[in-house]
């Protein structure tokens, strides 16, 4: 599969019509229609159906949608990197959960950035499992998770900083009130929790027990939508602190007691090949 047509079929999916992609590829739509026919021929499926007046991708159309956007990424990002120049330039990707911890990591990019000013960014927002994925397909270069997370198989740095676990709660709950809350509490109230895989195993322990007896009713993998749950007073969430700014809302968030704190990582792939912008940002990082 030649990079030129996956930028063919990826054109056609955006578009939803062959014949407005030939018009932004600046292709004949014949040329365009014969290119797409080979690549399914050359792969052995269907990629996508055709309508009166829409495209309709199918299931191998959308995996290779996904797939197709992370190989060009990966391919400019690698192409960007190997430009040889005067200054340290090139792309630096990485990826994180919802933390605070990124500000850190802001202000060591602003200075990197100074320093090199050619060096560009590139962030993904995602839970550890999410980062730690594509950090294993050198999609990123770094992820910034929050533990508890298998790091084994990466080189990491530890972040002098930690999260801080709580309950945000709605207004109405009964908890709203409350300086702390403990296991106790929650014993009943509808509860939303991270789907981050050995989350599940650290709230187990601050429970003393597991979540079996917990009244979950569901799952979240970033904050933000789940916070508008609670906005409508659907459930409330356990979830790390300074992510959502409940000031002037009819949200509070609560921290657990005892207290429950997450230590935050800056991880990479064991053996990786960096660009010297990577480099560059790695460095900074060290020496933290």
């Amino acid at each position: 599969m030649e990079l030129r047509v996956l930028n063919y079929f990826l054109t056609v999916a955006r578009e939803k019509t062959i014949s407005q992609a030939a018009q932004v590829l600046h292709l004949s739509q014949p040329t365009l229609s014969k290119q797409l026919k080979e690549l399914e021929e050359e792969l052995g499926v269907t990629l996508f159906e055709r309508g009166n007046r829409f495209i309709t991708l199918t299931e191998d159309g959308v995996y290779l949608v996904n797939k197709g956007k992370e190989i060009l990424s990966l391919v400019d990002s690698t192409t960007a990197n190997l430009i040889k120049k005067d200054r340290i330039s090139g792309k630096i990707t990485i990826g994180g959960g919802e933390t605070l911890a990124f500000q850190l990591i802001g202000k060591v990019l602003y200075h990197l950035r100074e320093e090199h000013p050619d060096i560009q960014l590139e962030l993904y927002s995602g839970n550890a499992d999410d980062v730690l994925e594509k950090i294993d397909k050198g999609v990123l270069d770094f992820g910034l998770v929050i533990d508890p997370v298998e790091k084994q198989k990466y080189d990491f740095i530890q972040l002098p900083l930690v999260d801080r676990w709580g309950l945000m709660v709605h207004s109405a709950s009964p908890l709203f009130s409350k300086q702390t809350i403990s296991p106790k509490d929650i014993e009943t109230v509808p509860l939303l929790v991270s789907n981050q895989s050995f989350v599940d195993t650290q709230l187990a322990e601050w429970l003393g027990g597991n979540l079996d007896h917990l009244n979950v009713v569901g799952t979240y993998n970033l904050l933000y939508n789940a916070s508008l749950l609670v906005k409508e007073d659907v459930a409330s969430v356990l979830c790390i602190d300074g992510i959502i700014n409940t000031a002037g809302t009819n949200l509070a968030f609560i921290p657990l007691m005892p207290e429950l704190t997450a230590s935050i990582s800056i991880v990479w792939k064991k053996d990786s090949f960096f660009s010297r912008s990577a480099t560059a940002f790695l460095q900074c990082i060290q020496s933290i």
